[in-house]
């Protein structure tokens, strides 16, 4: 019993407890600080809306503004539009926070580097939040689009609670595609199987979608959502070479094929 108690703890505890809890302060301070500049753009609505019109106007210029032809045709089809209403509250919590778990008892050597990642990228997103706030593809119905969440939810998105956990003017970058992106592609080099790869590979691809079909991003915020997760990465391969032992990325070795 004590052996298996042991083991236990090991899994869940590989560098000990006050490692866990170290971990949950970190994203706990961050989540801190995005509500702090949740407050510092209140009062930017007519900046956010502004913002917002000149994506429109960038985008229609280089031929990329297919947001509302793709949320149209996602809301003709009933169970696609709500099951990407599902996918959008769920992907960037829920999934992250699995995924980070999951790391974390199962490839620990690599959670630290996917960690850095999350921390550069958050600091990121909260300064492009900061300097370009920007209303979501929802809050323009002149455009056509439609706030297909609170549709399926039944819950307002400009509901006050749910604006307090929330920040409403926070579209570029896009951080469900950045999450995404820096769960994505550990998960899948972690993988030992193709087809958890190729679930994984597919992943930020579906979560694209599902953020324009919703109409909650813009095509730019996603692109502009990855740029941030590649910056993270390179930032966060350029701290593991201060603790190469602690932080540097420890991919699975994927059997090799006789011939």
């Amino acid at each position: 019993m004590r052996a298996r108690v042991r083991k236990l703890e090991a899994r869940v505890f590989p560098h000990g407890v006050f490692d866990v809890i170290r971990q949950v302060l970190l994203f706990a301070a961050a989540y801190w600080a995005y509500r702090y500049v949740r407050g510092a753009v209140d009062g930017k609505a007519a900046e956010s809306f502004q913002n917002a019109r000149e994506l429109i106007s960038l985008e229609r210029g280089l031929n990329l503004f297919i947001e509302p032809t793709v949320q149209a045709w996602a809301n003709g089809q009933e169970w696609l539009i709500d099951s990407a209403s599902w996918m959008y509250i769920n992907s960037h919590f829920s999934i992250t926070l699995g995924s980070l778990v999951y790391i974390y008892l199962f490839h620990n050597s690599s959670f630290y580097f996917v960690r850095n990642m999350f921390m550069v990228a958050m600091s990121l997103a909260l300064v492009g939040y900061v300097l370009y706030p920007t209303a979501p593809p929802r809050f323009l119905p002149e455009w056509g689009f439609t706030d297909s969440v609170s549709d399926f939810t039944g819950i307002p998105q400009d509901d006050v609670k749910v604006n307090a956990l929330f920040n409403p003017f926070a579209a570029v970058p896009s951080m469900h595609v950045c999450f995404a992106l820096m769960i994505a592609v550990p998960i899948a080099r972690l993988a030992k199987h193709r087809s958890t790869r190729v679930v994984w590979t597919i992943y930020p691809l579906v979560v694209i979608f599902v953020i324009v079909a919703t109409g909650n991003h813009f095509i730019t915020d996603a692109i502009l959502g990855a740029l941030t997760a590649a910056v993270a990465a390179a930032a966060a391969r350029r701290m593991a070479r201060a603790r190469p032992a602690a932080w540097t990325f420890a991919p699975a070795r994927q059997p090799t094929v006789a011939t």
